[in-house]
């Protein structure tokens, strides 16, 4: 993948050096047995100090040589994995940012989160390991195969049966754990999901007494988690004490046939001992070469996590590469002419989401928006509204038919460039932690003071925000739950407001408005609306009630256009709606 491709392009000199400080550390060590065979048969079998002083003295050097190769490589091998686990985390969410909701929905989005976090870390820990663990793991075992048999080639039959048994064992190890990882991480996700549902309804949980169903169910999916790690390591730590029980047998025939070769005289106390390190080292090598495929197997599964993403190309900029030319030739010559900014086309739009069953969202829909209007749109819960207006902005791609804003299809616009002429107020109100200053100001970084309260006075935010000990720099807690879902309605309507946009989408943010307070906003709307398109999606008849064009929706399809007075004569589904919500309040509204 180009993406690993750019990692390894980045730190592969990094990842060199420190190799070469290994491969110094990895002689040291490799040295110390054969100096130690040295002092016994050449010092202290010959009873001769000065061997033994001198002798040592070399292991004390090659011993601080070796250590300080290891610190150089350790701090390396970790500014190089923390380097590359951010580097990855941050290509990661750069990358989920440019999905589409389409490609967005097929994830879950607690298995984002830890694909982003734990599944990281699992990759980062590995790039940390292999350099300190699985290259210096591999030289010590080949080292001391090599003078192992320039020790004694005799016993290096022994080593010629335990090494390939314990290298089978390591290749079972990888083949049947993986599996166990990948279920393993499917756990967590199940758990971060669960936790992800309570912090975000948990007003409901406590509003309806389920903290015990909520516990049971968290419960559930840890002790799921719990089992599946559990029989992950079950299976794991049958492969450890395997490998340590073939290489200690292998020490214990080296033990016996260099008792008998040191008794035949043909091995020294010392060659055996170093034998025995050798093996020693063999050993720890090859439990580390296998502690280090289990880290593998973990970060494979969650590499292959990673890549699932990173793989996802953005379909979101491909009308917009084939057709570079057209894009940057239409706009132009269309927005000359002012009474042309925020004309919205729909031609025959078909659309329906990714793996949903049944009949289409929106079913061959045909709809003008000229600019400057005021468009209503009304119709039952689930007939589409919401989906509609999403096509406008290119949240989602339409599967026939065409969307064109300012008379060019929205596929052939980049997304950035066409979503700067659009402001949204989402049917599901979010503030983001930070000042309601910063918050207004996602609208338009550059946007005044003096601009943001007009667009908070028109949106009744001016004074609510102003009652506040520190008014534009007070503080909004995480998902503006200082904040009443009418003040955050109104919050997000003058956030909307400060982008000064060609087309306005309003999609039932009123909801938890009263209705006084919905027309003041309304009349500021009207007047700072003019010239730009204006699309409201509303639940409430009143709220649609003057729109220059009303669309009624039901079950994906448009029944009806028209002015009110038009629809009440034309549209049953209209007069449906009308007679349903007919009261003092409406009655009032119409005999104005």
């Amino acid at each position: 993948m180009s993406f690993y491709h750019k990692y390894v392009k980045k730190y592969w000199k990094l990842f060199t050096v420190a190799v070469l400080f290994l491969t110094v550390e990895t002689f040291c060590d490799l040295m110390q047995p054969t100096i130690m065979s040295k002092v016994i048969d050449m010092g202290v079998a010959h009873r001769d100090l000065d061997k033994v002083l001198s002798l040592g003295g070399l292991m004390l050097l090659v011993t601080a040589f070796g250590a300080l190769s290891a610190i150089i490589r350790n701090i390396i091998s970790s500014h190089v994995s923390q380097r590359f686990g951010t580097e990855l985390r941050s290509d990661l969410f750069r990358k989920i940012q440019t999905l589409s909701f389409e490609q967005i929905d097929r994830f879950d989005r607690a298995s984002l989160v830890t694909r982003l976090t734990n599944d990281v870390t699992q990759v980062q820990n590995f790039v940390n390991g292999l350099m300190r663990i699985f290259v210096k793991a591999p030289l010590i075992a080949i080292g001391s195969l090599i003078m192992a048999i320039r020790l004694d080639v005799h016993l290096s039959i022994v080593l010629a049966v335990v090494v390939p048994l314990v290298a089978l064992v390591i290749m079972l190890n990888v083949k049947v754990s993986f599996p166990f990882f990948m279920k393993v991480q499917k756990a967590l996700d199940h758990v971060n999901l669960v936790m992800r549902e309570y912090l975000s309804g948990v007003r409901v949980v406590k509003a309806f007494n389920r903290f015990d169903y909520e516990v049971d169910k968290f419960g559930s999916a840890n002790d799921d988690l719990a089992n599946r790690s559990a029989t992950s390591m079950r299976v794991m730590s049958i492969f450890g004490p395997g490998i340590s029980l073939f290489l200690n047998f292998g020490i214990i025939a080296v033990l016996w046939m260099g008792g008998l070769r040191v008794d035949g005289g043909q091995m020294q106390v010392g060659s055996i001992i170093a034998f025995i390190n050798y093996m020693t080292q063999i050993l720890f090598s090859l439990m580390m070469i296998s502690n280090v495929f289990n880290m593998f197997v973990r970060a494979k599964a969650s590499a292959g996590r990673i890549g699932e993403v990173l793989v996802e190309t953005d379909t979101m900029n491909t009308g917009a590469d084939v057709a570079t030319d057209r894009v940057r030739a239409i706009p132009v010559v269309v927005t000359k002419n002012a009474v042309e900014r925020g004309r919205i086309d729909f031609n025959e739009v078909t659309f329906t989401y990714a793996g949903s069953q049944g009949d289409p969202v929106i079913h061959n829909l045909s709809l003008t928006c000229m600019p400057g209007e005021t468009i209503g749109i009304i119709g039952s819960t689930g007939s589409g509204k919401s989906t509609l207006v999403s096509l406008i902005p290119r949240f989602y791609d339409v599967h026939s038919g065409t969307v064109k804003v300012n008379g060019v299809d929205v596929r052939d616009l980049d997304p950035k460039q066409l979503r700067e002429k659009i402001a949204v107020v989402p049917q599901k109100m979010m503030l983001f932690t930070g000042t309601v200053k910063e918050n207004l100001q996602w609208g338009r970084d550059d946007a005044t003071e003096a601009e943001l309260m007009e667009a908070a006075k028109i949106a009744e935010a001016h004074d609510f925000i102003m009652a506040s000990p520190e008014g534009y720099e007070s503080r909004i807690g995480q998902g503006g739950v200082n904040f009443s879902g009418g003040q955050k309605q109104r919050m997000s309507i003058a956030r909307a407001l400060v982008r000064k946009p060609e087309i306005l989408i309003l999609d039932d943010c009123t909801s938890a408005v009263d209705v006084a307070t919905e027309a003041r906003i309304k009349k500021g709307l009207r007047t700072y609306a003019r010239g730009l398109t204006c699309i409201l999606i509303a639940q409430r008849i009143t709220s649609v009630m003057d729109a220059d064009q009303i669309v009624v929706m039901d079950r994906g399809r448009m029944v009806g256009t028209g002015s009110h007075d038009e629809l009440l004569q034309s549209c049953q589904v209209y007069r449906e709606i009308f007679q349903s919500q007919l009261g003092k309040e409406v009655q009032s509204h119409a005999a104005q």
